[in-house]
């Protein structure tokens, strides 16, 4: 009976590593597959949320570049430069820029927001920095590179102004860099020639991922303003994981799409997390095949054995249930995390397009705004001449300009908020006049057509989330017409039925086809400078409000239709 057990017994463990092999194998494949999966989301949204922060600082060069302050700077005005370095001071604190200067045509920094700093740029000579000459050049130039005086590392944005004047914005990685180490794994950026540059791990910092040609090096150096490339600080191993020196255990490399500027967005996380589940899988496995062959066994023994054994099995159970119970639990918080993540990528695409029609709004206020001070020059004189009437006139003309900036800037400030979840009752035409007017310096260099639309047509949505929609598809069209000799955009109104259809049009080079097979998939996109998730968002969007956004065929260009329920 005794050696009968024992052969129970031994059957019970070979059976058990044959059970804990198999489950390894195939619990393996899965859950690798689901981290990377995962690991590859959180890539794509930290580098979303890269592209945001960039995008911001790229505004301020572009807003001074007609500043009254630095026309009457670069003009040689009496006290304008002491007018232009208070500024520049201001804006540098409330924008947390280190560093904002202007330079003269020929390269002499004329002012900046350090003029009180001992090393001070002001006279300084900037003709030798890339940045310098490609915005003297095309108008615009980038740069990252080591600081000539601090010595820190940072983005430089440079933007040609008034009189031939180069408006340079200094942004640096500190606090992305300090908000990358607190999650988890190391998030790298990498340039062209992967080089990385901004990085949650300091001495990651100027390593070269891959051999440089020594010419390539050189030239790397040179940019960035350091004396010598890091090697890189990991090695990849044959399965395309990597490992780091130090850390225990491999790590999984997930690298997103590119940046406008070029740059590679990476994140290393270790993989211990999936060998410990593969670990606890095969465990589990190999004691429930022993559990069975050891109830197999009590089964031929006295009831009290089998009653016992019974016992365990049932508090085993109860146990497991447990365990589903957190599971679901747990799968339930993962997906409403997963809902939130989706709305704040909505929100992210809603300001990065805010910051690329900002330079439309800020085109559109300018004017009125320097009406306005001619018009206080004209009143203070007339008030002097006692000419009471024609001061009511000016005050008039003043209060309608007034009007007219706080319809811009109501608009702009609506654009930037939150949409709401719900929907109701919303005018087609006050959203299509908002979509309009935040873009309507960008629509002045195109021929555009839009529909005459009753102020009683009604359809059911949120006017800020619909207004993003209109937006993205008229920045998109913008965007291809760029160096069009004939550029047009249409927009028409199809309001037969209960249904309601907006069709936009454009004559650009369309959308190839193999991009518009996958036009509706998270980043997929036909511009080096897209993130190819403006019409996903934009898409969902429109199904939240039982309509539907679609890609139609044509001719000539590309033609979106948007389809809205009518509201009565």
């Amino acid at each position: 009976m005794r050696s009968r057990n024992l052969l129970w017994l031994l059957a019970g463990l070979a059976c058990a590593l044959l059970v804990a092999f198999a489950v390894g194998l195939a619990v393996r494949g899965t859950v690798t597959a689901r981290f990377a999966e995962q690991a590859a989301a959180d890539a794509r949204l930290r580098q979303a949320l890269l592209a945001s922060e960039v995008a911001r600082f790229r505004l301020l060069p572009l807003a001074l570049g007609d500043d009254r302050d630095l026309v009457a700077l670069v003009a040689g005005r009496p006290g304008a430069e002491a007018v232009m370095n208070a500024k520049l001071e201001r804006l540098s604190g409330q924008l947390g820029s280190p560093i904002i200067y202007v330079i003269r045509r020929d390269g002499l920094t004329l002012a900046a927001s350090n003029w009180r700093d001992p090393r001070s740029f002001l006279g300084k000579d900037y003709s030798f920095r890339p940045y310098f000459r490609a915005a003297v050049k095309s108008g615009a130039g980038e740069q990252f590179a080591l600081g000539t005086v601090s010595q820190r590392p940072g983005l430089f944005f440079a933007r040609r102004g008034a009189g031939g004047s180069v408006v340079v914005m200094k942004m640096e990685f500190d606090r992305v860099e300090e908000q990358w180490r607190e999650a988890s794994g190391t998030t790298f950026v990498t340039d062209r020639d992967g080089v990385i540059l901004v990085t949650s791990s300091p001495g990651w910092r100027y390593a070269a991922t891959r051999a440089l040609t020594p010419e390539r090096s050189r030239i790397e150096r040179e940019i960035i303003g350091v004396g010598d490339l890091r090697p890189a600080p990991y090695r990849v191993l044959r399965d395309g994981h990597i490992a780091i020196p130090g850390a225990p255990g491999d790590s999984l490399l997930t690298t997103s799409k590119p940046s406008p500027a070029g740059w590679r967005v990476n994140l290393a996380l270790p993989l211990r997390g999936v060998e410990a589940t593969v670990r606890a899988a095969q465990v589990g496995a190999a004691l429930a095949t022993l559990a069975l062959f050891a109830l197999a066994l009590f089964l031929r023994q006295r009831g009290r054995r089998r009653a016992e054994r019974t016992a365990q099995l049932e508090a085993a159970v109860a146990e497991r249930t447990i365990d589903l119970r957190r599971e679901i639990e747990e799968r339930a918080a993962a997906e409403e995390h997963a809902a939130q993540l989706r709305e704040g990528l909505r929100q992210a695409n809603r300001l990065a397009t805010l910051g690329q029609v900002t330079a439309s709004v800020a085109h559109e206020t300018a004017q009125p705004v320097a009406a306005i001070r001619n018009y206080a020059a004209t009143t203070r004189q007339l008030l002097d001449m006692g000419a009471q009437d024609d001061v009511r006139a000016n005050l008039k003309a003043i209060d309608r300009l007034a009007e007219r900036i706080g319809t811009v800037t109501a608009e702009l400030r609506g654009f930037a908020r939150k949409g709401s979840r719900g929907g109701g009752p919303i005018a087609l035409a006050e959203v299509v006049d908002g979509a309009c007017l935040l873009l309507k310096e960008r629509l002045s260099h195109v021929t555009f057509e839009r529909p005459e639309i009753a102020p009683g047509l009604m359809v059911f949505g949120g006017r800020v989330r619909l207004e993003q929609v209109l937006v993205n598809l008229l920045q998109n069209a913008i965007e291809a017409l760029d160096g069009h000799p004939e550029p047009y955009l249409g927009v028409t109104l199809d309001a037969q039925t209960d249904t309601l259809r907006l069709l936009v049009r454009d004559n650009g080079p369309g959308i190839a086809p193999e991009v518009a097979d996958r036009l509706f998939t998270p980043f997929a996109t036909s511009r080096a400078s897209g993130l190819g998730l403006g019409l996903v968002i934009a898409k969902d969007i429109a199904e939240d409000f039982g309509g539907t956004l679609r890609l139609l065929p044509s001719d000539e260009g590309a033609c979106f239709e948007i389809t809205l329920r009518r509201a009565s």
